[in-house]
């Protein structure tokens, strides 16, 4: 029954008047957000961001949900990348030692293998994923809404008593 809510919510927000730039940004601002440890100053500011840009809320929550649950499986991987940058990488130490030494930065945890693991994989797919997601939801307004419409299901669910107190109770609450 959660599946089917939650499915329920994802269409309305694909349906819903925001354009497809806000679902995008919503999207990959809570990947971020999902990706890398939750308690880390970027987050903060990435919270910040939500806050103050018009991005879709429901969007990022649902993104933050589905890659907190990749980031426990890809926390290995993020940790061996974040070694590789921060220790094998001879040229980017400097570049390390000078932000360490910012007590700011130094807040932020970027020392740790998995922070900087995840965060600069998170940082390298924000524009696919953005691009990926604003693309998905112009092809699903334009072409699979209304092909989905037009099912004989959907069509049977909507001339149902069921749906039609549905609309009515909705349209009170608003």
């Amino acid at each position: 029954m959660l599946v089917l809510k939650f499915m329920a919510k994802l269409v309305k927000i694909l349906r819903s008047g925001a354009s497809p730039n806000q679902i995008a940004a919503g999207f990959v601002l809570g990947m971020i957000i999902g990706l890398t440890p939750l308690w880390s100053l970027h987050n903060l500011l990435i919270v910040l961001l939500l806050i103050v840009f018009n991005v879709n809320l429901a969007t990022a929550i649902f993104s933050f949900v589905l890659f907190s649950g990749f980031a426990y499986l890809l926390d290995p991987l993020f940790h061996n990348f974040g070694y590789y940058l921060l220790v094998e990488v001879a040229p980017l130490r400097p570049l390390w030692t000078a932000l360490y030494n910012i007590p700011v930065i130094a807040l932020g945890r970027f020392n740790n293998t998995v922070v900087m693991g995840s965060l600069i994989t998170a940082i390298i797919l924000l524009v696919p994923v953005f691009l990926a997601v604003r693309t998905f939801v112009n092809i699903y307004r334009e072409k699979l809404d209304p092909k989905l419409q037009k099912l004989k299901i959907v069509q049977l669910l909507k001339g149902s008593k069921l749906y039609g107190w549905y609309e009515r109770i909705k349209g009170m609450g608003e």
